[in-house]
């Protein structure tokens, strides 16, 4: 059987980020029953708009061989060129990652090009607004996803938004697949543990990713509080570790953490983490915990799953289609710090880890490769 050309856009390693693992993943799965070009940027952002540093060249593992990287996206001549370049390819499909309005002008440009062309376009919404709306968000999301013939979106929630821009979506809704590949070492509780000095006997919850207002951590800090002054008045309060880049940020929560006296209970990790770092946190976790405000869908989760962790969310965006309730993890009403540290504190104390582990491994396909290739066919 002869594989059916497609193009793949979107951000590949060297680029950092959940987005960039994303991907490369999707090249993956796609490559094994397609023949897929991978196209990624040039120039992704200036550096007037993203001051940190874009690439890391520490870790190899996602990267696609013989990506094309082409895009400069504030460039018109140069997407141009390239929607030129995509037709004489001769794709049947175009599949491009959208996360955030920045790309509006870009995509519009280089689908209006591809359009013409009679090739199928089809983008992959990890969100279809952006996380932190400001104004004319939406005019430049309808300007660039308007033009595609199909969706795929990872959460529910975002039929809403979808259809809002474009009343005739021809969408899926698809759960967002597993990072599995941040298992570099396979190691297990105690080496990770072993490596980062925390006891074996030490129940330990992990926070991760960039720190951002909606992602609810003051809640978490306020229910480690309760947990210290109620539940856990006579023993010791679960280790909770916060790693990931503060953006700047991380003087607001050393404040509230003086301020709930729980700092001895914290361990503050501040900065990028390297594809490399990731494994020896999720390892020795025994609960990651998302108290978010707002969401659509979370990597976070996926990677949770790829590393058999159970998880506590919130009630919000596309997390609850994503985790089950006491059977993968524990869901909560967001913004509410007592139910979040009631769940910690039934979590650990009725030991309902291995149940949930269980729940994780026996729901493997639902989140695997192979169903989100199965839906973009």
């Amino acid at each position: 059987m002869e594989q059916s050309k497609w193009v793949l856009i979107g951000p590949v390693y060297p680029y950092k980020g959940g987005i960039s693992h994303y991907t490369g993943l999707m090249y993956r799965a796609l490559a094994k029953a397609h023949d897929v070009e991978m196209i990624s940027y040039r120039m992704q952002y200036p550096g007037f708009l993203f001051k940190r540093e874009q690439r890391d060249y520490s870790n190899d593992t996602f990267k696609v061989e013989g990506t094309k990287f082409l895009i400069n996206t504030a460039n018109p001549v140069n997407i141009m060129t390239t929607a030129g370049k995509i037709v004489k390819m001769k794709p049947e499909k175009v599949i491009i990652q959208w996360w955030h309005p920045y790309f509006a002008p870009c995509y519009r440009i280089l689908t209006g090009i591809i359009k013409r062309a009679g090739i199928e376009i089809v983008y992959i919404c990890h969100n279809v607004f952006p996380h932190e709306r400001f104004p004319l968000d939406k005019k430049l999301t309808r300007m660039a996803l308007k033009r595609a013939d199909r969706y795929i979106l990872h959460a529910q929630g975002e039929v809403k938004d979808l259809l809002s821009i474009k009343p005739d979506a021809d969408y899926k809704v698809q759960v967002h697949p597993t990072y599995s590949t941040f298992n570099f070492d396979d190691l297990d509780r105690h080496s990770a543990r072993e490596m980062l000095g925390i006891p074996d006997d030490e129940d330990v919850m992990l926070f991760f990713g960039f720190v951002r207002e909606y992602k609810g951590l003051k809640h978490l800090l306020n229910a480690v509080h309760i947990l210290k002054e109620k539940q856990y008045r006579d023993r010791q309060v679960p280790r909770l570790y916060v790693v990931g880049d503060f953006d700047g940020n991380r003087e607001e929560y050393l404040t509230l953490m003086d301020k709930l006296k729980i700092s001895d209970d914290i361990r503050l990790i501040d900065g990028y983490v390297p594809d490399k770092e990731v494994e020896k946190y999720f390892s020795s976790a025994d609960l990651v915990v998302l108290p978010y405000e707002s969401a659509t869908q979370s990597g976070i989760v996926q990677i949770a799953y790829g590393f058999r962790k159970p998880v506590i969310v919130t009630d919000v965006g596309g997390l609850p289609e994503v985790v089950e309730d006491d059977v993968t993890g524990m869901i909560v009403p967001p913004f509410d710090d007592e139910a979040l540290a009631d769940a910690i504190c039934k979590y650990f104390d009725e030991g309902r880890k291995d149940r949930y582990i269980k729940g994780i491994s026996e729901r493997e396909y639902r989140f695997s490769w192979d169903r989100m290739t199965e839906a973009l066919e």
